[in-house]
């Protein structure tokens, strides 16, 4: 079945395609829709929040990774800043499931208060950036990340 989706719509359809178990995220435009689309569509045994800042999100989303859950966090770029402890050291810890660190970046910027391009967290991280150019690519990409690990031959 083939549907017409915005790119925050597939990141969600594609999040669920590859099992997701988890996912949380701080509300704030570009990024809003991924939360609230697979809560619209979550099947049974799909854990959804609003967390109270993005930081918290980061802190759930890894909790679950490391239980072997597969977890996404979602935020827009401002909210990677307030993450960014969390994600520093998740690398480092390492997890049991896979996790997905969904920030959307606002050029322009368009509805934030400033603008970033907050790739070059993955270089600081040391984790990878996977950047999408079309919404069937993000459905397709997304479920790729998911499964990151076990293509370089990691568990």
């Amino acid at each position: 079945m083939n549907e017409l989706l915005m790119g925050n719509e597939a990141i969600a359809a594609g999040a669920l395609a590859a099992g997701v178990s988890l996912v949380a995220g701080y509300p704030g435009t570009p990024s809003t829709e991924v939360l609230e689309t697979v809560a619209k569509r979550k099947p049974d045994g799909v854990y959804v929040e609003w967390s109270v800042n993005e930081k918290a999100a980061m802190e759930v989303a890894a909790g679950a990774a490391y239980a072997g859950a597969r977890s996404l966090v979602t935020m827009k770029q401002v909210g990677l800043n307030v993450a960014s402890d969390p994600l520093m050291c998740v690398n480092y810890i390492g997890i049991k499931g896979g996790m997905v660190v969904f920030v959307a970046d606002d050029p322009g910027p368009i509805s934030s208060q400033t603008e970033q391009d907050t790739r070059h967290f993955g270089q600081y991280a040391k984790i990878p950036v996977f950047d999408a150019s079309s919404p069937e690519e993000a459905f397709e990409m997304i479920q790729e990340a998911f499964d990151f690990r076990k293509s370089m031959g990691r568990l």
